[in-house]
This record gives C-alpha cells, sequence and structure tokens, in this order.
C-alpha cells in the first residue's frame, strides 16, 4: 500500500461532518480512529483518524469554534449563536486538504485501481441553523447550508489511457428538517432521529472522463446532480441492565446522480460520514446506487458485572438501484456481523474488535465476503476529569416514560 493511503484514512470522515442540526453547545475533545479490512480481493482503503475540538465561548460567549483535524484535512467552522435571531444560529466554515476528492471505482465486487484517482480541494460554506420548537426536550431544525467546493484531480496508479476528470468549481446547497439529532460520538447512550434532506451540486466544468472509445470519453460528468434522502434512527440504553440497542432507516433517490454523486453503500465505519451508508463485511463505499432503502440494527450486551466488556451483534440490509454502469446481479444485499466493545470507565475510551460477513458480496469465489476490523474514542475532557454528562435524570425520565419502564 502506498503513503498516501495511511494520509487518506484520516480525511474520509470530513465529507460527512459538515452540516449539523445546531451550533454544537457542548464542549468536546476527542480522537477517532476506525479501519475496516476485507480479508479477500484488493479493496480501496476504508478508514478514519481524525481529532474533533468543539469549543463553545471562543472569544465570545456567542460563538463557538468547530474543529476537526487529521493528517492532511482540516474542516472547520465558527458559529454565532443568536446572530440572526434568537432561535437562529449561522456557522461560517472553511476546510481543504489532500486526498479527500479522491475517486475509487468498484464495480461488480471487483476494485478497478487503473480507472481510480486522486483528489484534493478546498471549501468555503456558510450554513443556518433555525430552531423551530425552542422550549420543546427534543429539538425540530431547519438546516440551510451553501459551499463553493474546488477540486484538483491527479492520476496516481491510474492507467496511462484513463483520463482523469478536469478540475472544478462545485456549489452545493443543502437543506434539511431534523427532528433531534445524533452526537458524534461511538456507541451513544440515548439519541433519536427524524430528518429530511435535498441537496443540489451544481459544477462548473461537466467534460466527460475517462477512457476514449468510439470517438469520445465513456464517461459522464453531470452538470448538476440533486439528491434527497432521509432518516430515522434511535440509540437506547436500558438503565437498569444497561444492554443498548441501536436501529436505523435510511432511503435516498436521485436526479442526474453521477460516479460524484451517487449514494455509496459498504463497509462498517459508523463515523465515516455525517450519514454513514454501513454494509458489514463489503468493502468501503463498494455499492455506487442512485435509489436506494437501507436498514441497520446493532445490539450490545454487558458481559461483566462492571460492563466493561460488551458483546455486539449487528446486521444490515438493503435494497438498491444502481447507477447506469456500476450494476451487479441481485438488488438486495445483506450483511451481518459481530465484535467485542471495551468501554473504559466514565467511557474515557473505547474499543471495539469487529467482524462482517456480506452475504450477498460478489467476489472471485462467488458469493460471501469476510472483514475485520477496529473503532476506537479517546474522549480527552473525561480523562481530564468529566464535565458533560448527556445522560441527565430529567432526560433519562422522558425516555424510560415513551418506553413505558
Amino acid at each position: 500500500m502506498k503513503l498516501k493511503g495511511y494520509w487518506l484514512a484520516g480525511v474520509l470522515v470530513f465529507l460527512g461532518m459538515k452540516a449539523g442540526a445546531q451550533v454544537d453547545p457542548v464542549a468536546r475533545d476527542l480522537v477517532q480512529l476506525g479501519y475496516d479490512q476485507p480479508l479477500e480481493g484488493r479493496s480501496p482503503l476504508g478508514a478514519y483518524a481524525f481529532y474533533y475540538h468543539n469549543q463553545p465561548n471562543f472569544l465570545q460567549t456567542n460563538i463557538t469554534l468547530r474543529l476537526a483535524v487529521a493528517p492532511v484535512y482540516m474542516d472547520s467552522e465558527v458559529g454565532f449563536k443568536g446572530l440572526l435571531g434568537p432561535n437562529t444560529d449561522l456557522g461560517i466554515g472553511l476546510a481543504g486538504g489532500g486526498f479527500a476528492d479522491g475517486y475509487s471505482e468498484i464495480r461488480g465486487g471487483t476494485y478497478h485501481p487503473g480507472e481510480s484517482f486522486d483528489g484534493h480541494g478546498v471549501e468555503f460554506s456558510a450554513s443556518l441553523y433555525h430552531l423551530i420548537n425552542p422550549g420543546d426536550q427534543i429539538p425540530l431544525s431547519f438546516i440551510l447550508r451553501g459551499g463553493t467546493h474546488y477540486s484538483i484531480y491527479v492520476a496516481d496508479g491510474t492507467a496511462a489511457r484513463f483520463m482523469v476528470p478536469d478540475n472544478r468549481t462545485t456549489f452545493n446547497v443543502r437543506s434539511g428538517l431534523r427532528w433531534g439529532g445524533i452526537e458524534p460520538t461511538l456507541f451513544p447512550a440515548l439519541a433519536m432521529e427524524l430528518s429530511i434532506w435535498y441537496e443540489g451540486q451544481f459544477r462548473s466544468d461537466s467534460d466527460p472522463y475517462g477512457f476514449f472509445r468510439h470517438g469520445s470519453y465513456d464517461r459522464t460528468v453531470e452538470s448538476q446532480s440533486h439528491l434527497f434522502w432521509t432518516q430515522a434512527a434511535l440509540d437506547y440504553t436500558l438503565p437498569d441492565s444497561q444492554q443498548s440497542f441501536s436501529v436505523k432507516l435510511q432511503a435516498g433517490t436521485s436526479v442526474n446522480a453521477d460516479r460524484f454523486s451517487g449514494y455509496r453503500i459498504g463497509g462498517y465505519l459508523p463515523l465515516v460520514a455525517e450519514f454513514p451508508l454501513s454494509l458489514p463485511g463489503y468493502y468501503y463505499q463498494e455499492i455506487s446506487a442512485r435509489n436506494f432503502v437501507l436498514f441497520n440494527a446493532n445490539y450490545l450486551l454487558p458481559l461483566d458485572k462492571d460492563k466493561h466488556w460488551n458483546l455486539n451483534v449487528e446486521a444490515a440490509t438493503t435494497v438498491v438501484d444502481y447507477l447506469p454502469g456500476m450494476g451487479q446481479p441481485g438488488n438486495w444485499l445483506t450483511g451481518v456481523g459481530g465484535g467485542i466493545l471495551y468501554r473504559a470507565k466514565s467511557d474515557r475510551w473505547k474499543v471495539i474488535l469487529d467482524y462482517g460477513y456480506g452475504v450477498d458480496a460478489i467476489r472471485a469465489h462467488g458469493r460471501g465476503a469476510n472483514s475485520i476490523g477496529m473503532l476506537l474514542q479517546i474522549d480527552l475532557d473525561k480523562l481530564a476529569g468529566s464535565r458533560f454528562h448527556p445522560l441527565s435524570p430529567g432526560l433519562w425520565k422522558g425516555w424510560r416514560g415513551l418506553f413505558g419502564s
């Protein structure tokens, strides 16, 4: 594996961490690591490594600094609480660095490095976060975000006859309604979300690229793509036994989706994006779809009286409509897995060793694929002395009442 692969491990997460439901009011200092390694075939690297810092009261009481740093990429936002009204925040973001705009071609369970390439970029964005129901226990927020992204594409290990895309500017707009929300942490004890989203991508350059065949290049870049998706998610921990479960249902459709805007499904990296599309046992982003429905579930069972050691069981299934040129036999795909999670006292750090089996993954021997992985979270605040307890008694009472326990 080339050195660039290890740099890439640190930047994958930034592809989806740029639009939350509001300016985050909680101080956070987290180190997150994730790695997913297939055991059959050759695949692109599936991993992330980053430091996440959120600092309310930055310079002034109404300013929050959010910063995520990886080896060769940085994503930042300065949030202004109540700048546009008592319930409306404004965020100004700047991000950029290496490799996050790269593309890996995977078709029919086979990775094609000769048709893959690196991409580097820089982005400026502005976000509006409006709280619709102030005073309610579960917030309902409207989010509107616009951004300008400049991408530079570079051949590296790409076939000599393969023309990489032209450098281009993309104008992005995202809007959504989000009820609730999920913290950027590994296995949150309590969370829920119902949300619906639209994203438009408008490109300054849409020239074809790829192999030159029959008088033209064989791959297209759409001048504009439109994505529509929704998510329903719940994480819940039983207060007495500390057994916990997580369920998530996602669905999406698109208009004029291409390789740069289609939904990429596969792998088990829960913090690799704001809306990760996980499918255990498959390559990271193995499946390219223009429409999909995806269901994920996992269950954590404590194995000792102190609840340090836990058994994790997970499953996922999806129905997809493939992007043109990216299809394979079968539209219904399933993956299962499990692992052992260790939680340190007060969740100062947690680590899980995980196994996944892709039931319908296509490999050289036929159907079925195996993978192993590791996820690690270190909470630097709690190591130094906890000051944040998200599971307050009042919040627990509301959720216990909802579930009748």
